[in-house]
């Protein structure tokens, strides 16, 4: 029986760095802007227009990035992985994954799924808005099922 594809979004203190990260380069771009205005004896309006298209370009790229940008994508064939650097195989099957594992990496706690043909993906367990043990149970199952293996059962009353 297929089940629900489970997403798994960026967390809250990774977006709140890149808009951070965004705001500091409207910050530069307006104090150069607002230098070649002065020199170019342009009207101030110019450098109004680019402060306001800059920050209308990050709050859209943080409401992207909160609500509708996504990390991990599990299906019942496999996962897909995106917005993560150096994180290995983007996308494989889950009968192709070897086994997952906990791991660091530069002292950062990651996730690692071991290809059989010896390629790994590794994802920091931080940049995911998701309790570690439910992403650990979630992916227990997804790859119990995608190599054919059903749940135990819990045995009714009065059977053995």
């Amino acid at each position: 029986m297929p089940t629900e594809p489970t997403v798994y979004r960026l967390a809250p203190a990774v977006v709140a760095r890149l808009v951070g990260l965004g705001l500091v380069v409207v910050a530069v771009v307006l104090f150069v802007g607002t230098a070649v205005v002065a020199l170019a004896g342009w009207p101030f309006l110019v450098v109004v227009v680019l402060a306001v298209v800059g920050v209308a370009a990050v709050a859209v790229t943080g409401w992207w990035l909160r609500s509708r940008a996504w990390v991990l994508r599990c299906t019942d064939d496999g996962y897909r992985v995106r917005l993560v650097r150096g994180a290995g195989v983007a996308t494989a099957r889950w009968n192709a994954v070897e086994d997952a594992v906990t791991t660091y990496r530069h002292d950062v706690a990651c996730l690692q799924l071991r290809l059989r043909d010896g390629r790994t993906t590794t994802l920091p367990v931080g940049v995911l808005a998701v309790d570690r043990d439910a992403l650990v149970r979630e992916l227990q199952e997804r790859l119990q099922r995608g190599h054919g293996l059903r749940p135990f059962r819990q045995p009714t009353e009065g059977t053995s």
